[in-house]
């Protein structure tokens, strides 16, 4: 049988591990941008409400060093019809977030994906009786 009354002790200093702050950022800063899991959820119902309606086909996920990017498609070999953009860099002036069309138009953009991803809810018209 061992000894454990010792409480472990000569294991408390090789169990602490420092790291520099600089490796520690470095090491974060080298992390792709991405969805969160709330983001993800609210871009992905907006995208079965358009299968659903007949609109949208496709979509594809680029996670890149200074952003990311949720395409969406009519057919997977067409370019992109509408790009969901999240930019951290843009945050504090114009929005983390847009929607940019096919053609490179910006339609909207916000610091709030909802209200970003607005620009797709369908318009109300008058209906004359």
């Amino acid at each position: 049988m061992t000894d454990r009354s010792s409480g472990g002790a000569e294991d408390g200093d090789s169990s602490a591990i420092l790291i520099p702050l600089q490796e520690a950022r470095r090491e974060r800063l080298d992390q792709p941008v991405r969805f969160d899991r709330r983001e993800l959820d609210e871009i992905l119902r907006l995208y079965g409400r358009m299968v659903a309606a007949n609109e949208w086909r496709d979509y594809a996920i680029d996670h890149l060093a200074d952003r990311a990017v949720f395409s969406v498609f009519r057919r997977a070999s067409e370019v992109p019809l509408f790009q969901i953009v999240k930019d951290p860099k843009l945050a504090r002036r114009q929005g983390a977030f847009a929607v940019i069309a096919a053609g490179g138009r910006i339609l909207k953009r916000g610091q709030e994906l909802g209200r970003v991803l607005g620009v797709f809810d369908p318009k109300l018209k008058v209906v004359e009786a």
